[in-house]
């Protein structure tokens, strides 16, 4: 049987043990549906700065249509579940904004929630599926690579 005074040290522990830092570098293709279409080529960028959430700016560059030239930034706030997993899929969602310019035409702002799954958001690289409503139904699809400390690559 446990002491009382372990079980009382047991939650301060848990608190100070190392958290999951990691920078990522993502690139894919992204699509966002509604009166008109998006499609593009996106780069994103993201940190964990714990590790149960993920800040990450997305940005795309392609066409609005019928053929304007387009740019679409998403900032997110995300919380991953499962985010240490080395093996399987991890799932997130998220919250945030997103601004959309097209050629000949103002720049317009949605808000964004999207929900995504990773392939194994505890290693190096993966692969992301992600979806959601941000200015109309936008899915987006690529790899992910993935800067972890020294402690967590010799795990």
């Amino acid at each position: 049987m446990a002491s009382p005074l372990l079980l009382g040290l047991l939650p301060i522990l848990a608190l100070q043990s190392p958290q999951l830092k990691t920078t990522e570098l993502s690139l894919g293709v992204a699509a966002a549906f509604a009166h008109e279409t998006f499609a593009g080529a996106e780069l994103g960028v993201a940190h964990r700065p714990n590790s149960d959430s993920r800040i990450a700016l997305a940005v795309a560059g392609g066409v609005l249509s019928p053929d304007a030239a387009a740019v679409r930034a998403q900032l997110t706030l995300q919380l991953l579940l499962n985010s240490s997993a080395r093996s399987g899929r991890g799932v997130y969602a998220g919250v945030g904004g997103v601004f959309l310019g097209a050629q000949g035409a103002p720049g317009r702002g949605f808000v964004a929630l999207i929900l995504g799954i990773e392939q194994a958001p505890g290693r190096r690289r993966g692969w992301f599926l992600e979806s959601g409503f941000a200015g109309g139904v936008r899915v987006a699809a690529g790899w992910r690579t993935r800067w972890f400390p020294r402690w967590w690559r010799g795990a």
